[in-house]
């Protein structure tokens, strides 16, 4: 089975979240389990710099606003992919300096409804072979609303292959009004209630979640809150027209980038049936050296709790910094905080480090390095997330033995056991998850995991049911292949990968 995989990012070649680690992990997985799956990506300026002689494979015609424009194809090979990788590049839309949403200077691109209706053309035109390579995928995999254009394209093929369309943040939908509309050249039928437009604009999410085949998104949870006015985003009519056309399917990680066995930016590595507290406690203070931390907080025994994210209100940052006083003030303890966002969060989150200078250790920016160091090196990761349609980092914490304390909403939920007196007793608890992500919730979850955290042997247990846990992308690949070939997915279960 030829699976076409479009995506606006991929890791390593361009990253802004979570989207471009699935782009790399799941057509690996997929090609693990004998499908010929290959992505095709925007030939974005930071992207061809890594390639010095690509291939050219051809060139397609494509009806803009500006009159046919043509879109040179590209393949290249690289060592996180099993197969090549196409590039559609078009130097007027992509070959820019910036991100691949946002110039420079943080706003996002005007043009961005133009470059990715272009972007999703060429998936449509390379999905019919219109370069007769001999590669007509049975499936295209099309993900968030850069890409929401492709089913629609696609229907108008005269054979077009199965799509499935998967939401990453339904939050983000890229909306655009009639002139623009017909500026892009769009069919006029595409301007309907039933189709794309939405409340008086044209909506490129919506396209997708119409025009495809099957709509998944990236966890059993999500997929039900989605489905709600209070997380639907005003979509939550549209996913419960059809609702045998959802599907939640949890994402999962890399198991080798991060694996706490053989992780070349650790310091001291560990497993089940090694040492892992000395381990973690040497990883503890190379993060602390990386801080900057002083003396007295390098030489602290108190838990540590850790935070690596975007410092932004979806992930919990305002609650986090409201909780911090409040934590610091009931109990011995230290916070490490990792990331960049909002300038009014990071305000505060370095004031508290500056009132707080050996208890909270604040680093604003992302290292790669130093967010490994803090899954390791903390007792604790706090993940307090307003929503979280699935999450990596309560996933990469359990993975090295770093118990998280989560709001249970979307993948949190589905992916962390709550330390309850009975999943402690029945051995099944992975972490500490609570229901409203208020202060008084959250300082409830800290206390609790404190307080067992003082316990060693029921913490140690509790530290080890969560490295059990797998989380590869093995299972889940197998069902998105169960979706690409027309199969029933067992819809929002729980997933099965989760054991003591």
């Amino acid at each position: 089975m030829k699976i076409l995989f479009a995506s606006s990012e991929a890791y390593p070649l361009i990253k802004t979240g979570g989207l471009a680690d699935v782009a790399e992990s799941l057509p690996r997985a997929l090609c693990a389990e004998g499908l010929d799956a290959r992505l095709v990506l925007p030939a974005y300026r930071e992207v061809l710099r890594q390639f010095e002689a690509p291939r050219i494979l051809g060139w397609l015609d494509i009806a803009t606003a500006a009159g046919r424009q043509v879109a040179r194809v590209l393949e290249v090979r690289h060592a996180a992919f099993a197969q090549p990788v196409f590039l559609i590049d078009a130097p007027a839309h992509f070959d820019r300096a910036g991100g691949p949403y946002q110039h420079p200077d943080g706003y996002d691109w005007p043009d961005n409804a133009e470059r990715f209706a272009l972007f999703s053309q060429a998936v449509a035109l390379l999905a019919d072979d219109a370069l007769n390579l001999g590669w007509r995928p049975d499936v295209v995999h099309a993900n968030d609303w850069q890409t929401g254009l492709v089913p629609a394209y696609l229907s108008q093929l005269s054979e077009p292959p199965r799509s499935l369309f998967t939401i990453h943040n339904i939050a983000y939908d890229c909306q655009f009004d009639m002139g623009t509309f017909n500026h892009l050249l769009m069919p006029r039928e595409w301007w309907s209630m039933h189709l794309g437009e939405f409340y008086g604009r044209f909506s490129m999410l919506k396209s997708g979640l119409v025009f495809c085949d099957v709509i998944t998104t990236v966890s059993p949870t999500y997929a039900e809150e989605i489905c709600t006015p209070a997380y639907g985003y005003g979509y939550a009519a549209v996913l419960q027209s059809d609702c045998n056309k959802l599907h939640g399917i949890l994402n999962g990680i890399d198991t080798e980038t991060w694996d706490p066995r053989r992780d070349p930016l650790l310091v001291a590595h560990y497993q089940l049936k090694s040492p892992i507290r000395p381990a973690k406690r040497r990883n503890r203070e190379a993060l602390m050296e990386r801080l900057g931390a002083s003396p007295a907080a390098r030489e602290s025994r108190d838990p540590l709790i850790g935070f690596v994210g975007r410092l932004v209100d979806q992930k919990g940052v305002d609650l986090l910094a409201d909780t911090i006083p409040v934590a610091l003030e009931n109990h011995a303890l230290q916070f490490a905080v990792i990331g960049t966002g909002h300038p009014h969060l990071e305000a505060r989150l370095a004031r508290l480090a500056e009132l707080n200078p050996d208890r909270v250790l604040l680093h604003l920016g992302y290292d790669e390095r130093m967010a490994h160091l803090l899954e390791a090196g903390s007792d604790l990761f706090v993940m307090p997330s307003r929503y979280e349609p699935c999450g990596l980092n309560q996933m990469y914490s359990m993975r090295y033995g770093t118990p998280p304390i989560v709001h249970a909403t979307g993948g949190l939920a589905d992916t962390v056991i709550d330390a309850s007196e009975e999943h402690l007793a029945d051995g099944l608890a992975t972490g500490f998850t609570f229901e409203y992500p208020e202060v008084q919730d959250l300082s409830t979850a800290i206390s609790r995991a404190l307080a067992l955290h003082a316990d060693p042997k029921a913490w140690m247990a509790l530290m080890k049911n969560g490295m059990r846990q797998d989380f590869s992308w093995a299972r889940s690949a197998r069902e998105y292949i169960r979706l690409y070939r027309g199969g029933e997915h067992p819809a929002n279960e729980k997933p099965s990968n989760l054991h003591p």
